[in-house]
């Protein structure tokens, strides 16, 4: 654990602000559940909740599904990194952030089609792989946005999305949301 010089008092309701500063370079935005921990030593540690790492095991099979049947490359994220991948190498994408591009898809709530002639999105700035997002469909789950579902292409054949895979993303996506319904 690192120290951040950084004191705050509980104030009459038992809250505490998280400095902007903190919430800035953990992503944290307003909204976002925290997981609160506590030790014997006295420490209360806050942990971002990934609703969609509890399913970190259906995602995967969903994602190998799609691969296997569809030959459809595939990763399925939650707000901040990719949870599970198939059809392009795994230590490539798994766990890595989400690129500014990614975020703004997941931020508009609704379906990406990457249109012929468009410059592609990486899943993520933290490597280089070839493949570029081809469609991306957010999980919503009792109305938050709690990732996304993404096929991935070569970049020569971005533009190339056919009714059939917009069809299985939207049905990856909204599959792994009601399983996080009541």
């Amino acid at each position: 654990m690192k120290a951040t010089g950084i004191v705050r008092r509980i104030d009459d309701l038992g809250r505490v602000v998280i400095p902007k500063e903190i919430r800035r370079t953990m992503r944290i935005r307003e909204g976002d559940p925290l997981e609160i921990y506590t030790d014997r030593e006295g420490e209360v540690i806050f942990k971002k909740y990934s609703p969609i790492g509890e399913l970190g095991q259906i995602a995967a099979q969903y994602a190998e599904t799609l691969c296997k049947t569809c030959d459809l490359s595939v990763v399925v994220t939650d707000r901040d990194e990719v949870v599970a991948a198939a059809g392009v190498p795994k230590k490539e994408y798994l766990e890595k952030s989400l690129s500014e591009g990614l975020d703004s898809i997941i931020a508009k709530r609704s379906l990406y089609v990457c249109k012929a002639r468009e410059n592609g999105i990486r899943v993520s700035d933290d490597n280089r792989a070839e493949h570029l997002i081809s469609c991306a469909m957010p999980i919503s789950s009792e109305g938050d946005v709690i990732g996304c579902v993404v096929s991935l292409r070569s970049p020569d054949k971005l533009g190339q999305v056919g009714e059939t895979e917009i069809e299985l993303v939207r049905a990856a996506a909204s599959f792994l949301g009601r399983q996080l319904e009541g």
